[in-house]
């Protein structure tokens, strides 16, 4: 079932291009780490789950390139843009040969039935 996304008809023309542009170079930077690497995280500082799911992959043996952006007290606007980008609410969002698979406990779980491997073949 695909995600509503409001569209672009219900959107004055006078404010579509600030829509388009709003913090566009967050998601092009991780569009192109997606791009170019096979496993990607994007966390943000004093959150606990981007680092369980750094270290759920460091023990696991698997190289991942990892972004971080802000904190809880900063760079929230830049964070927002990527939620609404991808509609995942929360941070990590880990990257998996260009597919969004979810967060640290969505990474467990595919380590642990064996599905990241194929993901990654």
């Amino acid at each position: 079932m695909p995600r509503p996304i409001l569209d672009e008809s219900h959107i004055h023309p006078a404010i579509r291009e600030k829509i388009a542009t709003h913090e566009q170079a967050i998601v092009r930077e991780v569009q192109a780490a997606v791009a170019k690497h096979a496993v990607v995280v994007v966390g943000m500082g004093m959150n606990p789950f981007p680092k369980k799911a750094r270290k759920t992959l460091d023990a696991a043996g698997i190289t991942y390139e990892y972004l971080e952006y802000g904190n809880y007290l900063n760079n929230w606007r830049q964070r927002n843009a990527l939620k609404l980008w991808t509609g995942w609410p929360t941070l990590p969002m880990v990257f998996v040969k260009g597919v969004l698979i979810g967060g640290a406990n969505d990474l467990a779980k595919l380590i642990q039935t064996g599905e990241l491997k194929k993901l990654l073949a």
